[in-house]
């Protein structure tokens, strides 16, 4: 009897398996087209700098070299762009979670400031032990950008305010209450310039030169949390029920409203766990790179970071690989117009240009759609007549009014009600004739 079962078994477990295995190679195939598509949108996006460069007669072949090798000349480069690379990460991973929800979310620039603030006030004012001087500011900068992400999170999902006006409006009144309290609560007394006092020595982040023995410059031990933070975003994505219902709500949220998940609440979640994330970029600007408050710290990252989540197609490898490229390129423009007469306006250009390709993408897929809406599916009575249709015959549709001419020229009784059963007419019936 065993012997009966397990072979039987086994070819129940076949296709399962083969299944598994299709579904995995489909996913790696599509993970190492996002990842090659990004690459080479970069790519192209150079090029067409480096022929703009050309047209003005400069020396572009000087600047393209200055570009692509000058971030790696010297260590401290390679640790402006580790630094530059973390917090565009971050960043990034806080625009691709709403942006997975279907929801435009522009609030990250508001949401940098609110960490920034909290992370650095704890940091400025607070005895913590060692290892809690770091974790309570990261935390403080995670709950102030959460908080203020649940703002335009609960306007979209239950008063259906755009999000777009409603993250923008928000930027620009935190913007205004951080340089408020920057300038004539916070600044450090004595100084002449507008800043904040220093963090405190336990809650700086470590630097990367003092593990290494290198001068990396600002690198610091954020870059390895900002790599925690992606794996823990992808296995959010990927293997928790709110990463499916962020899923499915994105894809199709009628979809998702028919099959009973709480599409409101998780909009909410989307805008509150993006804004956490925007706010541990705060805090990393705030304890990593400048040791404190700052006046326009972000320097239009927010932006950037919209670029760099449009170019990883929302995907946490991919925007963790498009952070790398976009920030070696913002360093490498540096390091071109030092060395170079060509200024970092080439990196403008390429920033615009990967843009445009990125959004170029959908092109294919909305041409797809209009041949899909234009070649309509005939119905379903006239696939039945083409069918039916002789050979050499034109295919005609089966109404009734063709029925009964058909009837008529070959002398059939066109289709009706079954016999024995009256039409409701007395007198079409012959039942009847022949009993009168």
């Amino acid at each position: 009897m065993t012997s009966t079962l397990e072979p039987a078994a086994e070819q129940q477990e076949l296709p399962a398996t083969r299944e598994r295995r299709e579904f995995l190679a489909t996913r790696r195939r599509t993970v190492a087209v996002e990842l090659t598509m990004t690459v080479l949108t970069v790519v192209v996006a150079v090029l067409i700098a480096f022929l703009v460069v050309l047209a003005t007669g400069k020396d572009a072949g000087g600047a393209l070299d200055a570009l692509l090798t000058g971030p790696l000349e010297r260590t401290p480069r390679i640790g402006r762009w580790l630094a530059d690379a973390t917090t565009l990460s971050l960043l990034g991973l806080s625009v691709a979670i709403p942006f997975r929800a279907r929801q435009i979310s522009l609030g990250a620039e508001g949401q940098v400031y609110a960490g920034a603030l909290a992370s650095a006030l704890v940091a400025i004012n607070l005895h913590l032990p060692p290892i809690a001087a770091v974790l309570v500011p990261l935390g403080a900068a995670a709950l102030a950008g959460g908080a203020l992400g649940a703002v335009p999170g609960v306007m979209k999902a239950r008063l259906g305010a755009n999000e777009i006006v409603a993250t923008l409006m928000l930027n620009a009144v935190v913007v205004r209450v951080f340089d408020y309290l920057l300038t004539d609560h916070l600044k450090a007394p004595g100084s002449s310039a507008v800043q904040s006092a220093p963090v405190r020595p336990d809650s700086a982040l470590p630097l990367l030169s003092e593990f290494f023995q290198v001068p990396l410059d600002q690198a610091n031990i954020g870059l390895f949390g900002m790599l925690a933070v992606a794996a823990a975003v992808w296995f959010l994505l990927a293997r928790t029920p709110l990463g499916y219902r962020i899923r499915v709500t994105g894809s199709n949220p009628n979809f998702a409203r028919y099959g009973g998940l709480d599409v409101p609440r998780t909009i909410e979640w989307s805008f509150v766990i993006g804004g956490a994330l925007a706010g541990l970029a705060g805090a990393h600007l705030a304890l990593g790179i400048y040791g404190g408050l700052q006046p326009d710290m972000a320097g239009g990252l927010a932006f950037e970071g919209i670029v760099v989540a449009l170019l990883g197609r929302n995907n946490p490898v991919g925007v963790v690989a498009a952070a790398l490229l976009y920030s070696y390129l913002r360093v490498g423009g540096d390091v071109m117009e030092q060395q170079t007469d060509v200024g970092s306006d080439a990196v403008t250009i390429i920033q615009a240009v990967i843009v445009l390709l990125v959004t170029a993408r959908a092109l294919p897929e909305l041409v797809k759609r209009y041949l899909g809406r234009v070649r309509k599916v005939p119905p379903a009575r006239q696939r039945l007549a083409r069918t039916l249709a002789a050979p050499g015959e034109a295919p005609r549709t089966t109404s009734t009014r063709d029925s009964a001419r058909h009837a008529e020229s070959t002398h059939q009784t066109p289709p009706g009600p079954p016999s024995g059963r009256t039409t409701g007419l007395r007198g079409h019936d012959p039942a009847r004739r022949e009993a009168r």
